[in-house]
């Protein structure tokens, strides 16, 4: 499998992990076979860590957000600390990229966001998330801002069912999407997230042009990478994953 050339990469989930050794012997194993694919993992610290033996267990962005409330040098100064951190840690494993800054914007009703953000105003998200980015660059790892326009302001789970979210373009450029806004020069990557913000376009921002070409690329002027997020969830709409890829691709996902 890993050596079809539709095959660009592999993601490592907590099944795949027992600890920090054995990931990077898998990662070297798989690079035996595959020396150009691009190895990533989900580890933002918090509830969201694969690999938790052999690695620093990191705080969840909130606490930092929290930090940063009160004495706002010493939040960014973690922040940064973290990425580096993180990200010294992950290519120590042997993988290129983890899943991360989470650039939501929490709205206190989120199931699936909730501490996984660094906070509830936009312009702190931004802050701590340039931070957490200046110290991922400084480790030598690409930073993946998530989830585009936004997915803290919807109560469901988009692993588990489709998402709307009702808000229109304006009020979402004056709350979820202003990290990104502000940091597009910065982030290496931008991952769409699974939900549909009908008042916007049908479509969900993995499939849509309108989001990927004339929101992201031609209004936010944003020139990194664009990843869809897992195209298996089952907010991610048909079951057909050759169909939905193509669909990302025609799109403008990268």
């Amino acid at each position: 499998m890993l050596k079809d050339p539709a095959v660009g990469g592999g993601i490592l989930f907590a099944r795949n992990v027992e600890d920090a050794y054995q990931v990077r012997q898998l990662c070297s194993s798989i690079r035996r076979v595959r020396g150009d694919l691009l190895l990533g993992i989900d580890q933002e610290g918090g509830r969201v860590q694969r690999i938790k033996k052999g690695v620093t267990n990191l705080p969840a962005m909130a606490r930092i957000g929290d930090l940063y409330a009160s004495d706002p040098v010493a939040g960014l100064t973690l922040a940064k600390d973290t990425g580096w951190l993180l990200g010294m840690e992950m290519a120590a494993c042997g993988l290129d990229m983890s899943f991360a800054p989470v650039l939501d914007v929490e709205s206190g009703i989120s199931s699936v966001i909730g501490d996984r953000s660094f906070s509830s105003d936009p312009e702190h998200v931004a802050q701590l998330g340039r931070a957490f980015i200046e110290g991922l660059h400084e480790a030598g790892m690409a930073a993946v801002g998530k989830h585009f326009p936004g997915h803290g302001g919807v109560y469901e789970d988009s692993h588990l069912e489709l998402v709307e979210d009702q808000r229109s373009l304006e009020d979402l450029l004056h709350e979820d999407i202003k990290p990104y806004s502000e940091l597009k020069d910065k982030l290496d990557v931008i991952m769409c997230a699974h939900v549909l913000f009908p008042e916007v376009d049908k479509k969900l921002p993995s499939y849509s042009k309108i989001w990927l070409e004339d929101i992201l690329r031609d209004k936010l002027q944003y020139k990194g990478l664009i990843f869809s997020d897992d195209l298996s969830m089952k907010g991610s709409g048909d079951k057909n994953c050759s169909k939905k890829t193509k669909q990302a691709l025609d799109a403008g996902c990268d």
